[in-house]
């Protein structure tokens, strides 16, 4: 079984709606390799990134879909996506939903990527709210930046995300002894975020 059926179906088969103030989601796709076909799928650094099962749009939209079911009123999805899809957009993935895009944040990795013109150092993070859509009484951390700087130093996983910034908005729109759920967990980095901040975790992936 591959990684997208194992997450969507604990995702739709395991948890209750309206239930959980926070998800993160790291959907798996090649986005910028697949588009600039950089040559590099299978070569070092590409290799574990080409061996993953990829999720195409409509598997993409029915997490987010069923996401959005397990989300209490207001509660938050951290959705992370590259530049390719930034450009592109994202519309499509939220159609059906009760996701508003809310606030975007640029995750500075202090490390060079790749790009046929400008090299690539960030990632980004779109945070949508289910309705209704507000910020008093719900977001309490007020100091995050929008350009966030952090380098992941544990290269576990193909795709390690910053545990810091994920521990900070689990901070915002949680309390302790919440539970954040995350279907595609990757590096499990929200797991560890979840830890450190008090919060139980619910996630799973192809190894998880």
């Amino acid at each position: 079984m591959d990684t997208e059926r194992i997450g969507l179906s604990r995702v739709s088969s395991f948890l209750p709606t309206l239930s959980f103030p926070c998800a993160f989601f790291d959907p798996q796709y090649r986005g910028v390799l697949d588009h600039l076909g950089y040559g590099n799928e299978g070569v070092q650094r590409g290799q574990k990134r080409s061996e993953l099962a990829q999720m195409d749009d409509n598997t993409i939209h029915a997490f987010i879909k069923r996401l959005d079911a397990v989300l209490i009123a207001s509660g938050h999805l951290f959705l992370w996506v590259d530049k390719f899809h930034i450009a592109q957009g994202i519309g499509n993935w939220i159609v059906g939903t009760s996701l508003d895009l809310v606030d975007f944040i640029a995750w500075n990795k202090d490390r060079m990527g790749m790009g046929y013109r400008t090299r690539r150092f960030s990632e980004y993070l779109i945070v949508l709210q289910k309705e209704p859509r507000k910020a008093k009484g719900v977001w309490k951390v007020h100091n995050i930046p929008d350009i966030w700087t952090e380098k992941v130093e544990n290269r576990n996983g193909v795709h390690p995300k910053p545990i810091g910034l994920q521990g900070e908005l689990i901070e915002a729109v949680t309390n302790r002894g919440d539970i954040v759920v995350d279907p595609a967990s990757g590096s499990f980095s929200v797991m560890e975020a979840c830890k450190i901040r008090g919060r139980h975790f619910l996630g799973c992936d192809l190894n998880g």
